[in-house]
């Protein structure tokens, strides 16, 4: 059930809400989190559909915020939908005038009781996550240095920042990566002296793997330009030869660890929708991105 609701206020929508699930038969108990996307006009479709997806691993409740023109009287439209293909419920919320001033009195009431919070901005973040004015209300800050301009620079931005709770998406996006390379480390008995990594040159992913490396193997990694945006090839070289994953399509790679054949693994992009779900898994800080963006920054 969905109901539109104009020049309104948290009051409405929260009775709208309790209307449009009595409706469709889904009891709040059922929801596990709050989902904020603080997104605009432009992402909010594909930000929201993702969300939806999402929330079919983790049932939530989905509020959308789109912080519009600060100037004028305030103003409060919102869009409320139970059902409708999601295991959740979901809330945007268009916000306008002096309200942007202070959008957290919107939110702060539609939040579900007594349950996680997570923030996620899809597009631009904040400059500092923890203390922004809806980031404040959560446990876990989702950002993504890949979907802004400058990536790197965003990265680096966000990491000078860090307060425990925060997550880039780029980080997230390694996990395939520092898979393969943890279970390559295991099959090798001898220490590892260098590596190199070659990828993209704006590529916010492959700098968190080059600082990840150097923090873990307390090691120097070279760092190799590429001509695709993706990260290419990581060779760790040990006194046994070279440990190699190197990409050979969009979804496969190669990979190498002395004493054994060579062996064709999976190794493709995963959907935001994938990322955020192995994000939601776990709420606590995350110490190891937490180690590697001290790292990153300090070289």
């Amino acid at each position: 059930m969905e109901i539109a609701l104009e020049k309104t206020n948290s009051a409405e929508i929260a009775r709208a809400l309790v209307k449009a699930r009595m409706a469709a038969g889904s009891p709040a108990m059922d929801m596990v989190l709050t989902l904020l996307v603080v997104t605009d006009e432009e992402a909010v479709a594909e930000a929201l559909r993702t969300a939806t997806t999402l929330s079919r691993e983790h049932p939530s409740r989905v509020i959308g915020v789109i912080l519009g023109d600060g100037r004028g009287g305030a103003e409060l439209n919102a869009k409320v939908r139970v059902g409708e293909n999601s295991s959740g419920e979901s809330i945007l919320l268009r916000i306008s005038g002096e309200l942007t001033k202070h959008a957290e009195s919107v939110v702060l009431p539609l939040l579900l009781p007594d349950s996680p919070v997570v923030v996620w901005w899809p597009g631009q973040p904040p400059i500092e996550p923890s203390k922004d004015a809806i980031g404040q209300f959560a446990q876990r800050r989702l950002t993504d240095a890949e979907a802004t301009d400058s990536p790197i620079r965003a990265l680096r931005a966000v990491a000078r920042k860090y307060a425990p709770g925060d997550t880039d998406l780029s980080w997230t996006r390694l996990t395939p990566w520092r898979a393969l390379l943890a279970a390559a480390l295991d099959q090798s008995t001898s220490k590892v002296i260098r590596g190199e990594v070659t990828a993209g040159r704006n590529n916010p992913a492959a700098a968190l793997l080059v600082a990840w490396l150097e923090s873990r193997l307390k090691v120097p990694i070279t760092v190799h330009r590429s001509d695709t945006d993706q990260i290419a090839r990581v060779i760790l070289t040990t006194g046994d030869g070279d440990v190699c994953i190197e990409r050979i399509s969009p979804t496969s790679c190669h990979f190498s660890v002395p004493g054994s054949a060579l062996r064709q693994v999976p190794l493709g992009a995963r959907t935001l929708a994938e990322l955020l779900a192995e994000d939601l898994r776990r709420l606590d800080a995350d110490d190891i991105y937490k180690d590697t963006i001290k790292h990153m920054l300090a070289n």
